[in-house]
Order: C-alpha cells, then sequence, then structure tokens
C-alpha cells in the first residue's frame, strides 16, 4: 500500500500531482521538497501535508518518492535520497528521458528500493507552482517504465499501487520499454521541437518583414513549441543525443528524397508521400495529450461571440454528458471556429450531437 508519497520538485508537474491526488486521493499524506518560497506557495494552496527543505528528511517514511526535478538534477538528488530511503519504498520520476535515469537509478539505490521510470506526456506552456493545475493530467498518457532487468517478464501488475495511483490523476498508464521510450521521445518529441526551432531560423534568416508578418495557420501551428526555453531543452536533449542525432539522420534522409523527388517533378512519388502521410495523421488517435486509444469526437462549429463556449459546456452538463477533453482547432476573428470534444465513447457521442442540434449548435461527427 502507497500511503505517503514525498514529491521532490514542487514546480508544474510536482504541483500537479499533489494537486490532483489531494482531490481524487484523501487518504494520502503528501510531503513535499523544493526551496522555501516555493513550499510556502504549495502550502498556502493546500497541495501537501508536509514541507521540508531537506531531502533526506522528506523521504523519510514515504512509500513512494517521486522525482520531478530536471534531468540534471537527478543524479545528484538520487544520491542524496538513497541512505534515507525507508526499506520496499518505490522510486520514480517525471522527466522525459528514461534510460540514464533508470542506469543511474540502478547504480545509487539500495537493493531494497526499486526504481520504475515515469514520464507523464502533459504540460504547460507555462512552469512553475503557480500554473500546476489538478487537472493536468486528465486524458494524458502517462508512460511507465520497468526496473531494468524487468524487461522481458510481466511487470506492471507487480506495482500495481503506483499504476492506481497514476490513474486517480486521470491519467492512462501506458507501459513501454526505456530504451524504446527515448527512440519514441526522439522522434514525437524531441524532433518536432528541433524543427520548429530550425523553421523559425529559416524564417528569421530572411530579411524582408513579410515573412514574420504572414506566418500564421499552419506555420504557427508548426512552430508553436519554439517558444520553449534552451535551458529546460539542454538536458533532455544532451541525454537523448544518441536516439534524437539517429531521428535527424532518418529524418535528413527523407528530406533529400523528397527534394529529389521534387526537382525531377516526380508527382507519382510526392503524391504517395502526401497519402501515406495524411493515411498515418490520421489513424493517431485524437483524444488525449499522448498516443493511447481512442475516445469518441465530435466537432462543434461556433460564432466568435461571448459565451459560446459555456453554452456548449452548459447545454451538455445540463444533459448529463461528461466531456472528457476538449480543444479549439481554428478560429478566425468575427466569424468563429471549431472545438473538438471527445466522450467515453460513441453512444455518448451521439448523444453530444443531439443535445447541442436541440440546443441550436451545429455539431456533427466526421
Amino acid at each position: 500500500m502507497i500511503e505517503r508519497v514525498a514529491i521532490i520538485g514542487m514546480g508544474l508537474i510536482g504541483g500537479s500531482l499533489a494537486l490532483a491526488w489531494k482531490e481524487r486521493r484523501k487518504d494520502l499524506t503528501l510531503a513535499g521538497h523544493d526551496v522555501p518560497e516555493v513550499l510556502e506557495k504549495a502550502s498556502r494552496r493546500g497541495m501537501i501535508d508536509i514541507a521540508s527543505a531537506s531531502v533526506p528528511e522528506v523521504v523519510r517514511g514515504a512509500d513512494l518518492v517521486v522525482l520531478s526535478v530536471p534531468l540534471d538534477a537527478m543524479h545528484s538528488v538520487l544520491e542524496e535520497a538513497a541512505p534515507h530511503l525507508e526499506p520496499g519504498a518505490l522510486v520514480t520520476d517525471a522527466g522525459s528521458v528514461k534510460m540514464p535515469v533508470l542506469r543511474e537509478a540502478s547504480r545509487v539505490l539500495p537493493t531494497a528500493n526499486t526504481f520504475v521510470g515515469g514520464h507523464p506526456m502533459a504540460g504547460s506552456e507555462k512552469g512553475g507552482i503557480s500554473s500546476a493545475d489538478a487537472f493536468l493530467f486528465e486524458n494524458a498518457a502517462y508512460v511507465l517504465c520497468p526496473p531494468l532487468g524487468q524487461e522481458e517478464e510481466p511487470w506492471l501488475e507487480r506495482y500495481a499501487p503506483l499504476v492506481e495511483l497514476i490513474e486517480a490523476t486521470g491519467a492512462r498508464v501506458f507501459p513501454l520499454a526505456a530504451e524504446l521510450h527515448d527512440r519514441v521521445a526522439a522522434c514525437i518529441s524531441h524532433l518536432p521541437q528541433i524543427l520548429a526551432t530550425s523553421l523559425m531560423q529559416l524564417v528569421s534568416n530572411r530579411q524582408d518583414k513579410a515573412y514574420t508578418q504572414l506566418a500564421a495557420g499552419g506555420f504557427r501551428d508548426m512552430t508553436r513549441i519554439a517558444s520553449s526555453p534552451f535551458a529546460m531543452w539542454h538536458p533532455i536533449l544532451d541525454a537523448n543525443r544518441r536516439p534524437i542525432l539517429d531521428a535527424l539522420g532518418a529524418f535528413r534522409d527523407i528530406l533529400s528524397e523528397l527534394a529529389l523527388q521534387l526537382e525531377h517533378r516526380d508527382s507519382g512519388a510526392l503524391c504517395r508521400a502526401f497519402e501515406d502521410a495524411r493515411s498515418l495523421r490520421e489513424a493517431i488517435p485524437k483524444d488525449s495529450r499522448g498516443f493511447l486509444y481512442p475516445l469518441s469526437d465530435i466537432y462543434v462549429y461556433a460564432e466568435d461571440r461571448p459565451g459560446v463556449l459555456a453554452h456548449i459546456t452548459g447545454t451538455l452538463f445540463k444533459d448529463g454528458i461528461s466531456i472528457k477533453d476538449i480543444a479549439l482547432l481554428r478560429i478566425r476573428e468575427g466569424t468563429g471556429g471549431a472545438f473538438r470534444l471527445s466522450f467515453e465513447n460513441d453512444h455518448l457521442a451521439e448523444a453530444a450531437v443531439a443535445s447541442l442540434d436541440k440546443a441550436g449548435c451545429r455539431a456533427q461527427r466526421l
């Protein structure tokens, strides 16, 4: 049983975990560690029961220790915590690269303690404890990676209390070997960050202001993550350097092939590339922040006027229809836009369409 949890690092992820568990697992005792001013905010918001400025102190008595610190701080925190862990206590993390952390944990932790790698695939453009949100993990993929040496055996049920705790946040647990996780993350998370940065460099190198003045629509969507600070990405790029270089090399080969097809006006090959990309893109689950089995989606078209979203959600609330996820897909000022609403199953999605149609909203399933 997990009755006491120590969270080291009370920023966006650590603070959001604390808030989610405070709301949904009131049986837990939560202890938090960070700098004094952050701990003061955490205590004021009711996130934690115990505030500690000492790593050894915060892990004592904990059944589970969550390391929610930057990757380049994992080594020092693991070494500081290791001698003070309770025998049998689980340790997990929230970093976006897994193999280096699992290796370090295997080297540092006592044999009486087990490290399960964790990666919540959720976040916000704003960090820090002030941005912590109890619903941050709702419908998000939460990857758990087995301890080194347990990859080839059924391992997830062995850590059922941890799985139940993660699911209590609203996230969906996705078991994945650490090495595969890092290759996947390199392609779907780390490479896109590099590409967004490169696209912005391409435009910034052009002297005419028209490039930035007209950079809207697809370009703006593709480069949204280019606003992420390098200080956050530096340890990630360093820790996952080899898989990222492999992904970059494979992408470079694809770009070279596309360039040749364009140069030789090979419309057949270009068409196949476009169609293959479209088919694969449509097969990606649309329901969650991560890669998991899909929910059921509907699309609602709304005018650009105050209160329209409240009208949509209020209509469904009155009819007892629970929305699992919501996203604004596009909007043009003065005309309107489209929302994607996700539901637990097809029956609820159909009921939502009927409810919204009756309320005068234009809704449909595609």
